[in-house]
């Protein structure tokens, strides 16, 4: 088979544009930057005031870092069940 001067060019600016086509195609199918959510510019946040719910009641109040250990913790017996309230 005889390739000229043209072909040969031909068949090694292939390789890279071939390539760069490859990139581009994997980048347009993960980025999709047109059909994505442009969350900040199109959804519209709403803010309420923060308030306890009616059920709400407090429970226990903690200060300071005092105990070493969590009442009632499972680290004896990691297979036990922490009791629930």
């Amino acid at each position: 088979m005889d390739l000229d001067g043209d072909t040969i060019l031909f068949l090694l600016a292939l390789g890279p544009a071939s390539a760069a086509g490859f990139y581009w195609l994997i980048y347009r199918h993960y980025r999709n930057t047109d059909k994505s959510h442009a969350f900040e510019h199109e959804t519209a946040v709403e803010v309420l005031a923060l308030s306890g719910a009616e059920g709400d009641r407090k429970v226990d109040e903690v200060r300071g870092t005092r105990a070493a250990r969590i009442q009632g913790d499972n680290v004896g017996n990691h297979r036990q069940r922490v009791p629930r309230m």
